[in-house]
């Protein structure tokens, strides 16, 4: 069920505006028709001026937006004698008042005629900017709320097509590791299969959002190593370590996985006594800090390599903002793939 705008914003200002300001010249005239004390006669020609400039105004809003005199630049050459005749036809609806109800008798001669040119025509000049400038920031908030719906739009595409970047090299590089044990253990690759369906699936739902629980990821990679262990044997030998508590935290989807299938590819694969892998997740301070460490050094990699980091870091920032960092430095001999995720509830 969608959720209903705020109230402020449901409600009918240009109407609220147009009746509180109209009922207020209405008021303001009162005392400028007579210094003797107010009569009905004198309250009614108040209000019969205030209501046909109400309905001089309404037509005249739609002129201006049908003619975009107040779009953009205002066309003043257009606006100032369409203001003079809308003073002239309020002057004529407002002498008829006078003439009905004869607040101070019949009306015998025009001298009230300049000075009411004047006041009306001061009315509609600061009605039409008043107006002019609410439309502008009107313009200008829907122009903001449309730049930041696109930037959404944008940074979300971005986020899919990165994502769709990872599935692809992922499941090329867990096929073949299928492919080269089907002629050796057939019962095993079956077994892989399986395992490899279970990381299908989950990849499949978690790259219809931004962000997982790092426990979501944390059993995907699980998964992920079952398949590889099945291919190195004894070769892959891996310690994993999660903090208590911190399996809610949101992380990129297949970023630490990128990061494990990384240490494979470059700390088992090229060695023949294989590597040790060591993944944690711990907080500090508010700060998850996830490592993935192999033994090894690094060197020139490859360009796929270089592409998947790339692609974990950006897709990080995407979806977490600049805080959420990824570095990879030597130390003790080991390579380590440092994550860290800004501090969350």
């Amino acid at each position: 069920m969608q959720a209903s705008p705020p109230l402020l914003v449901r409600l009918p200002w240009y109407w609220i505006f147009q009746l509180a300001g109209w009922n207020v010249a209405a008021l303001l005239t009162m005392p400028s028709l007579s210094f003797a004390p107010v009569t009905r006669a004198i309250i009614g020609v108040s209000w019969w001026g205030a209501a046909s400039a109400l309905l001089l105004s309404m037509a005249w809003r739609r002129v201006l937006q049908r003619r975009g005199w107040i779009h953009g630049r205002f066309a003043w050459p257009y606006v100032l004698p369409s203001l003079l005749l809308l003073t002239l036809l309020q002057c004529a609806l407002a002498g008829l008042g006078y003439v009905v109800l004869q607040p101070f008798g019949p009306v015998t001669s025009l001298r009230w005629l300049p000075s009411a040119l004047v006041s009306w025509f001061g009315l509609f000049l600061v009605w039409t900017v008043l107006y002019s400038l609410t439309q502008s920031l009107r313009r200008a908030s829907r122009f903001e709320a449309e730049t930041l719906r696109l930037q959404v739009l944008a940074k979300d595409a971005e986020l899919r097509a990165l994502q769709a970047q990872v599935n692809p090299h992922f499941f090329f590089n867990s096929l073949n590791s299928v492919r080269a044990l089907v002629f050796e253990n057939q019962e095993a690759a079956a077994g892989m299969v399986d395992q490899l369906a279970a990381l299908m699936r989950y990849t499949l739902q978690s790259n219809q959002h931004e962000t997982v629980p790092l426990g979501e990821e944390w059993q995907a990679v699980q998964t992920y190593l079952a398949i590889e262990t099945i291919r190195f044997e004894d070769r892959l030998r891996v310690t994993m370590a999660l903090d208590d508590g911190i399996e809610g935290v949101r992380i990129a989807p297949m970023a630490l996985q990128t990061l494990v299938e990384n240490a494979v590819k470059h700390g088992v694969e090229p060695n023949v006594a294989g590597s040790d892998i060591a993944i944690s997740a711990r907080r500090h301070d508010g700060v998850v800090t996830i490592t993935v460490a192999n033994t090894g050094a690094l060197r020139a990699q490859s360009g796929s390599t270089r592409v998947g980091l790339a692609n974990a870091r950006q897709r990080l920032m995407l979806a977490l903002g600049p805080a959420a960092s990824l570095n990879l430095h030597v130390q003790a001999g080991s390579v380590h793939a440092v994550l860290q995720l800004p501090q969350q509830p």
